[in-house]
């Protein structure tokens, strides 16, 4: 079956939220060819990893701007979208949509998001729109894009009209059922490409300080505020029981994002910025930690995790992204002294199980093979 993505900006990985586009394009492209239409945005073309997927193929369109772009956004907030999703609608976009699904009964037709799912409203129930977070929920919690009300109506709108909205989790699935009970809604999970990456061999040497690694796209406001707690709350904490520990706050922006002198960070704590290769910094790693308090959907990077196979310590609401079992896959704990205790067990050679079990985890449910047949089989709408 052939399929048809359409997506905002040009794909390239780097942001979670690239992460599920990747994910889902690749997952598509192994059951028929996929066409990719995105407007030309933060690159001149696809990256590596995109253009490496077999039987995709993109098609860049250029947004106007100047008048045109003033009236799509006008009409778009007359009809009540957002401002911050206003601002993306391109008409060249829909236009080139409609070329490569016009007439073709057969095309499965994603909206990439609420954007893209808004922009191609006319195309009514033709459009499945893959949320990558139950916005309303995610923008009211960081304080972004209005009123939850608003937002609330906005994506109630949204959810009734398209054909089918896939979620990123079960519990963004439950949250987008109760606000709008007549969705089709079907749980399309984060993946990483598992089979490309490698599990840790071993463990990190003897006598080398323990890390705790946390890498995030510090852009997103929820990793900045739980990169904050980490420092603030937790650090002082855990030093108290293992003095030696450093706290590998890794990605691109993070000193930015937290308020902190890259040059001179406090004591216990290393930026190493962006890495562009994760294999030696998950090597390292005695454990990884999410400790999100805020967002919505699956965090990547502790799917990511899993599938290195490193140790993972996660909130609750972190894992309420995640369908594992906590406890055997990964540790869930809340609060300062609760994210206090589950590291120093760890640190100290707890839970030798969490690695290998993630990995599995990661293998089974979050690899792209495991959404490829949840795809294909797209029969039950709680499944």
């Amino acid at each position: 079956m052939r399929s048809v993505v359409v997506t905002t900006g040009t794909p390239t990985l780097g942001t979670g939220r690239a992460l599920r586009t990747y994910g889902i394009v690749a997952a598509l492209a192994r059951s028929g060819p996929v066409d990719v239409v995105h407007t030309v945005h933060g690159a001149p073309e696809p990256d590596a990893a995109f253009r490496a997927l077999e039987h995709v193929r993109y098609h860049p369109v250029v947004p106007s701007r100047g008048v045109g772009r003033a009236v799509s956004y006008a009409a778009a907030r007359l009809r009540g979208t957002p401002k911050d999703f206003a601002r993306g609608i391109s008409r060249e976009l829909v236009a080139r949509t409609v070329e490569l699904t016009d007439g073709d009964e057969h095309v499965r037709l994603v909206a990439d998001g609420p954007i893209e799912a808004q922009a191609l409203r006319r195309l009514g129930s033709r459009v499945i729109y893959n949320a990558h977070n139950l916005e309303s929920q995610l923008r009211a919690d960081i304080g972004d894009s209005g009123s939850r009300r608003s937002l609330e109506r906005f994506e109630r709108r949204l959810l009734r009209r398209c054909g089918e909205a896939w979620m990123a989790s079960r519990a963004d699935l439950e949250g987008a059922r109760a606000l709008c009970p007549t969705a089709t809604l079907r749980y399309m999970p984060n993946v990483v490409d598992v089979e490309a990456i490698r599990p840790r061999i071993a463990e990190p040497p003897p006598g080398t300080p323990p890390r705790v690694l946390f890498l995030a796209s510090w852009s997103y406001a929820p990793n900045a505020e739980a990169g904050a707690f980490l420092v603030r709350d937790v650090l002082p904490r855990l030093q108290a029981v293992v003095p030696d520990v450093r706290l590998v706050l890794a990605g691109g922006g993070a000193a930015q994002a937290l308020g902190l002198d890259a040059g001179d960070p406090p004591p216990g704590v290393e930026l190493p910025g962006f890495v562009p290769d994760l294999d030696p910094l998950y090597d390292a790693a005695t454990c990884v930690v999410v400790p999100l308090l805020t967002g919505s959907g699956s965090p990547l990077k502790l799917i990511e995790a899993l599938a290195h196979g490193v140790p993972v310590i996660t909130t609750p609401r972190g894992a309420a992204g995640v369908d594992g079992d906590a406890g055997h896959d990964y540790l869930v704990a809340d609060g300062a002294q609760g994210v206090t205790d589950a590291l120093t067990g760890v640190l100290r050679g707890g839970s030798p199980w969490l690695g290998p079990a993630g990995r599995a985890l990661a293998e089974n449910r979050y690899s792209l093979a495991a959404l490829a047949h949840r795809i294909a089989e797209c029969g039950d709408s709680s499944s």
